[in-house]
């Protein structure tokens, strides 16, 4: 029931992930749900109050869970948790905690500090995401590879919530002019063209099917980032998850 709970947040949480991780093999999905349904709750821990003290409090509170499970004893009972600590290791324990401390940005107002806190900041997030993922499916290579599919996805998203970040007040990029953003977008495209992951990864990968499509549009047309208009149609956002899953 607990993994039920965890594919059913995520299916609410974060929609693309859970075509992702219906679209792996499904020896894989016990995995990728635990870690995703984790992610989500994370993720959305800064946003659902306006009070700092008690997103700090709801971070902290999973940063004590992850304690936990590296500690490999009696872990709090919660339908991620209870999931989550059958599938991690100490050090996919520790490398999610990073995780959390980066996503402590996501609860203030302030801008990145330079370029290089916004690399950080999506290397820790959706960087550490995947390798934890790919660790856990039986990866034990290709650590830099999966990082760079992770980055450049993790930048496609970044890119596709701008408008909704603007709208709350964010400073999302540090530079957001034109030709700014479509040195991200091919800095991102190099990443993809550069990496290759290993086999063992890539159920832990389908969650950037859409990235390369996205980074595309954003660098022939850097406007349409703040415009929110770098979408495919929902045929061919599904078409393209039917033809990443044939490789996996």
């Amino acid at each position: 029931m607990s993994l039920q709970a965890c594919a059913e947040l995520v299916r609410r949480g974060d929609p693309d992930r859970f075509l992702a991780a219906m679209a792996a093999p499904p020896e894989a999905r016990r995995v990728l749900f635990a870690i995703y349904a984790f992610n989500v709750e994370v993720a959305r821990a800064p946003w659902v109050t306006k009070e700092s003290m008690i997103a700090e409090m709801r971070l902290q509170w999973w940063r004590d869970a992850l304690e936990e499970i590296a500690k490999g004893g009696p872990v709090r009972s919660h339908e991620v948790t209870t999931v989550l600590a059958d599938v991690l290791d100490a050090e996919g324990a520790r490398l999610l905690d990073h995780l959390i401390q980066a996503r402590r940005w996501d609860i203030y107002l302030d801008p990145f500090e330079d370029s290089g806190h916004f690399v950080d900041y999506l290397d820790q997030t959706a960087g550490h995401l995947a390798w934890v993922a790919a660790r856990a499916l039986g990866a034990g290579a290709g650590e830099s590879d999966v990082r760079d599919i992770a980055w450049a996805s993790g930048l496609a998203n970044w890119f596709l919530a701008i408008p909704e970040l603007a709208a709350r007040g964010r400073i999302p990029l540090v530079d957001g002019r034109a030709e700014a953003v479509r040195g991200l977008a091919t800095a991102g495209l190099q990443r993809l063209d550069q990496a290759r992951p290993p086999k063992a990864a890539r159920a832990a990968l389908l969650a950037a099917w859409r990235t390369r499509g996205i980074l595309k549009r954003a660098q022939a047309a850097p406007d349409r980032v703040a415009a929110g208009a770098l979408a495919e149609s929902d045929f061919k956002r599904k078409a393209g998850l039917f033809w990443a899953s044939i490789k996996v």
